[in-house]
């Protein structure tokens, strides 16, 4: 397999197009915390990337070994970014309103909220192992590199522009985060159904 300018063009797009919703809730979560370190930053785009690199690697070891497995999976990844996204929006939601009637400062997102975070926005992320099962491990590999380090990129600019923006809205960006998160999660279920 060659490692040429199409093989490196392509994966990068590959990672622009998933690290979208990864975007999404990264924006969503600089809007939660405007006061986010720099450390959290990175720490919160290294959970997508990671989780950006693990989904295409896994489905693409699935498609070589338990494919028969990974199909009848398929139809339910729908169902659980929508299960996921819709639950950690919802309790963003429902923070952002007790915060602004009590004027309790928010709460950073959960190690745990996070985790979820990354496995909802990345799960579509399975089905690329069938689109790279002509690669070798290796190729699919460094593919998945690149999709973890593009996403990482995008998501330290959604980050950014969360932070900024949350500064501006105060008491109404966790309100936005988890309408943004439960949209992310519908548009998933939604668009799996065309």
């Amino acid at each position: 397999m060659p490692y040429d300018f199409m093989f490196f063009f392509q994966s990068i797009l590959l990672g622009v197009g998933l690290a979208m919703d990864a975007f999404s809730v990264s924006l969503a979560n600089g809007l939660n915390e405007p006061k986010m370190k720099k450390t959290r930053h990175i720490y919160i785009a290294g959970i997508f990337a990671f989780f950006q690199f693990i989904m295409p690697l896994a489905g693409f070891f699935c498609v070589h070994t338990v494919a028969s497995f990974f199909s009848v999976f398929e139809k339910f990844i729908p169902w659980i970014a929508l299960g996921l996204l819709g639950f950690i929006g919802g309790k963003m939601l429902i923070e952002g309103i007790k915060s602004k009637d009590n004027d309790t400062p928010l709460s950073a997102v959960s190690f745990g909220a996070l985790i979820l975070q990354g496995i909802a926005t990345s799960i579509d992320a399975l089905s690329v192992g069938f689109t790279i099962s002509h690669y070798t491990p290796m190729g699919a590999f460094l593919c998945c590199l690149l999709i973890a380090v593009t996403t990482f990129i995008i998501c330290m600019a959604g980050i950014t522009l969360g932070k900024k923006f949350g500064t501006k809205l105060s008491g109404k960006a966790s309100i936005l985060g988890g309408c943004i998160l439960i949209f992310i999660g519908l548009e998933i279920f939604i668009t799996s159904f065309f």
